[in-house]
């Protein structure tokens, strides 16, 4: 007699990209499908110096249970953090420290979904983010991106028509877009926040992983301080795993003050509290002054291996793809044309990629509503130059096959 799981199961399925995993094994494969930062960039160094200090000036608070809320020495680093860029008038008490942001989205869904419920999220967006809110009953609505993010015209319909519980974005350097929300199209977002007094969930890894002189628009928190009463209707979901490690489990959420309290309580009854070891870690290093450091050295590598990618798709795979080319993060979100009678359907074309010893992630996976089939998301972060250029010639020889 099979076991009798709960129904709300039937709403999921095992993530797309970790069965993709799975076929990685091949050796000599070379990957642009994870979504993970290059484990050479982690200033270890930096990080077993934190973690000594932690255990030589906290061992107590650093291996013992910790409040719900987070290790308030880290909870205070957080809060300067968000300060220095741009965000005003953050006390440590505003936010709490989760399990990586992915448990700040979780609790989200948590708090804030019933069955049933409706909620506005992009089209693509965060895969897991898909799985999470559904696994909680919630009926998902996509509003349609372009290069600059969210088409706010259209959001705008899309709230008026459906209420929803609340509207998830990633508004600087998407997962899987890479699309950069414009300026223009954050204040908007956070008038319409006000107007229709709609909850804006921002999730925000990638802000820091720019490749441009100048850093990219303000976060949403932090332009909220232009739009009166707006920061009533917005949480902020930050992390450290792509800046400094996902080993860490380290992220933190902002949010109106029930919505923080609600969350605290469901955590409770989850972990009850963030690695005090991890948290105490993470506190020492932002007090250590070595994150900007960190920060430049990766957007470098980065920002030479995305150059990379972008010139060898051009060069190899010439007009039977399209893509806009990132200007941060981790990814490329790209489009098979289908032109000259080359191969149009993603998934496809990622079974041949992988008998040439390549991989990515085809593009259906990360849409709620009506999948783009023909799209595709590769990821330049853990492989070298060198690699990139090998694997986007391997890619080739895929398309020519068709």
């Amino acid at each position: 007699m099979p076991l009798p799981f709960a129904s709300r199961l039937d709403n999921v399925e095992t993530s797309a990209i970790r069965e993709l995993f799975k076929l990685l094994g091949k050796p000599g494969i070379i990957s642009f499908a994870g979504g993970f930062p290059d484990s050479a960039m982690f200033d270890v160094e930096g990080l077993r110096e934190a973690s000594q200090k932690a255990l030589a000036e906290e061992p107590g608070a650093a291996l013992q249970y910790g409040a719900t809320e987070g290790f308030d020495p880290l909870r205070a680093q957080l809060a300067a953090f968000e300060q220095h860029k741009g965000v005003q008038g953050l006390e440590p008490q505003q936010l709490i420290v989760t399990t990586g942001s992915q448990q700040a989205l979780d609790l989200i869904g948590k708090t804030m979904i019933d069955p049933g419920s409706k909620v506005i999220v992009e089209g693509p967006t965060f895969l897991a983010t898909i799985q999470c809110f559904r696994l909680y009953g919630a009926d998902l609505v996509s509003a349609p991106i372009d290069a600059d993010g969210v088409q706010v015209d259209k959001l705008e319909a899309l709230i008026r028509e459906h209420k929803p519980r609340f509207v998830y974005l990633i508004p600087t350097f998407g997962n899987p877009s890479g699309a950069l929300l414009s300026l223009e199209r954050r204040r908007k977002v956070l008038e319409l926040a006000v107007k229709y007094q709609t909850l804006i969930v921002e999730d925000d890894p990638y802000g820091d992983l720019y490749f441009t002189p100048q850093p990219p628009p303000p976060s949403l928190l932090a332009l909220s301080k232009e739009v009166p009463g707006s920061r009533d209707w917005l949480a902020h979901c930050g992390s450290m795993s792509k800046v400094l490690s996902p080993g860490l489990r380290v992220g933190w959420l902002v949010a109106p003050q029930e919505l923080l309290a609600k969350a605290t309580m469901c955590k409770q009854f989850s972990d009850a509290h963030t690695s005090t070891f991890a948290q105490a870690t993470a506190a020492q290093y932002l007090k250590s002054g070595r994150m900007p450091d960190t920060l430049k050295r990766v957007r470098q590598v980065y920002a030479e291996r995305a150059q990379a990618m972008g010139e060898s798709l051009k060069r190899e795979l010439g007009d039977a793809i399209e893509f806009t080319q990132p200007q941060g993060g981790l990814f490329f979100w790209a489009r098979l044309t289908g032109k000259g009678g080359r191969i149009s359907d993603a998934g496809e074309f990622a079974r041949r990629a992988i008998e040439k010893g390549v991989a990515f992630v085809p593009g259906a996976p990360f849409f709620a509503k009506e999948p783009d089939r023909s799209s595709l998301r590769l990821s330049f972060a853990t492989a070298d130059k060198e690699k990139i250029r090998d694997g986007v010639s391997r890619l080739k020889t895929a398309i020519l096959e068709g």
